[in-house]
């Protein structure tokens, strides 16, 4: 633990939505969801207007639409967020070599090695002075914590959003900590948070009440030590510079052994949906699905399987572990299962598997995104697209367009041969006007997207930044 607050941890305020807010005008303010529109998407991120009906990361995105109808539903551009996270990590590394990316949006900085604080006063300064170069960079907001820890740190970040700066001053870390959930230490998941709960522990002042060695005979030896330092403030982990992601996983271990064959394959659901949802976090797509089992008698088994090419598609992930499973033999019982996902690419493409399918069973677009009034909708139907058109021109709600006359736009949805598009740009200051087209409309293609600030990137330029996965 450190004597100053010079761990620093930045997170991009809904960053998804946040970049697609101020990227459409017609959006500021209004509820926007980004995730997977099919039967089977999931939400990637939600603007803090659809978090206050409770749509959230990682929920399924037919439960999103029950709960926030209105809101604007469109298919992520990472390239663009890409490029975005690109320019934030460049700042980030300009305050020190030691920079520590996550995911795209979110990363610790040890301002100790930049030699640019050595006291509270100092780290608040760089922070608050991050946090107005990024804006100025990227016109979008970001939350700063600052601790003498990594934990402590994205603690306060969590504090300070939206936009905000929150900083733990050394020492006040364990009154700080008390009355917390006990999940809000790192490496206390559902499994388990669910194992102290049992034994009465729900709160961090409870793990620290408990004590080392009753928390050792709960968790073992490694589990329950860590527990207990990390309750009682201790972090000593260090800011690492980034390294190559290689692959994301996650995992669960079971109190009492699985024996039903269902309850262990919806396990194996949940985990696949969780392991995307990181993957996705993470901004990387990959080609071979890895299922692990561990077994009565503490055997481990892995399987895997290599697609032809990467995937992020949540639908082809579960699949793939499905078919795993039916490879192991489980009568004997299963204490711990784990999804993961390697040969990790740099980009996130949709699943040419699940599109094929889609035009091949002769599914329509998505729907239109936002509702429309009435006069912007077409004079009148048109025949669906053919198969050739429909697999050479795919309209995304959100994806960007660019008309002959009319200039740059983005699709606002598309269906029965038409596609809606708003015309607007970062910079108008009021919501664009909205027309309809047929798919195959000559005058209209696809276009990279604008700058959010003039000068700025957009998704067709730079390199990915390289990013850490799975934590």
């Amino acid at each position: 633990m450190r004597a100053a607050p010079t761990i620093l941890h930045l997170d991009m305020d809904a960053f998804f939505a946040a970049a697609e807010q101020a990227s459409k005008p017609s959006l500021r303010g209004k509820p926007v969801v980004v995730g997977g529109l099919g039967p089977r998407g999931v939400v990637a991120t939600a603007s803090y207007e659809a978090r206050r009906f409770g749509v959230h990361s990682a929920m399924p995105m037919g439960q999103a639409r029950r709960l926030a109808p209105n809101a604007a539903y469109l298919v992520p551009r990472f390239a663009f967020y890409r490029a975005i996270s690109g320019q934030v990590m460049e700042l980030l590394g300009r305050l020190s070599p030691l920079v520590e990316p996550l995911s795209l949006d979110e990363a610790f900085v040890d301002l100790e090695a930049g030699g640019l604080a050595d006291d509270s006063a100092g780290a608040r300064a760089v922070g608050e002075r991050l946090r107005a170069q990024i804006l100025t960079t990227t016109g979008l907001t970001g939350s700063v914590g600052l601790a003498g820890s990594k934990m402590l740190a994205k603690i306060a970040s969590e504090e300070a959003k939206p936009d905000g700066l929150v900083l733990i001053e050394p020492g006040t870390e364990r009154a700080l900590l008390a009355p917390r959930s006990v999940r809000i230490i790192p490496g206390v998941g559902p499994a388990t948070g669910d194992h102290l709960r049992r034994a009465g522990i729900t709160t961090v002042a409870e793990v620290v009440e408990a004590g080392e060695d009753e928390l050792v005979r709960i968790l073992g030896r490694s589990h329950g030590a860590s527990l207990y330092r990390m309750a009682t403030g201790h972090d000593d982990r260090p800011v690492v510079a980034e390294r190559d992601a290689k692959s994301v996983s996650v995992e669960d271990t079971f109190d009492i052994d699985l024996h039903d064959r269902l309850r262990i394959r919806l396990e194996v659901e949940r985990l696949a949906e969780r392991c995307v949802a990181r993957l996705r976090g993470s901004g990387h797509s990959g080609r071979t699905i890895v299922l692990k089992v561990r077994r009565y008698d503490f055997s481990t088994l892995t399987r895997s399987e290599t697609l032809r090419g990467p995937t992020d598609d949540p639908l082809v992930v579960r699949e793939a572990a499905e078919r795993l499973l039916e490879l192991v033999d489980t009568t004997g019982g299963v204490r711990l299962l784990g999804v993961g996902v390697s040969g990790l690419a740099d980009y996130t493409q949709e699943d040419l598997f699940a599109q094929a399918e889609a035009e091949a069973g002769g599914e329509s677009a998505e729907a239109v995104a936002v509702a429309e009034p009435a006069e912007h909708a077409a004079v009148a139907p048109a025949a669906a697209p053919t198969a050739t058109e429909t697999a050479t021109r795919r309209w995304a709600p959100g994806h960007d367009v660019r008309h002959a006359v009319l200039g740059a736009g983005w699709v606002q949805g598309s269906g029965l041969g038409r596609v809606t598009v708003r015309f607007e740009e970062p910079g108008s200051t009021a919501p664009g006007r909205v027309r309809t087209f047929a798919v195959d409309d000559p005058e209209l293609e696809p276009a990279d997207p604008l700058p959010l600030v003039p000068g700025g990137v957009t998704g067709a330029e730079g390199a990915a930044p390289v990013v850490r996965a799975g934590e």
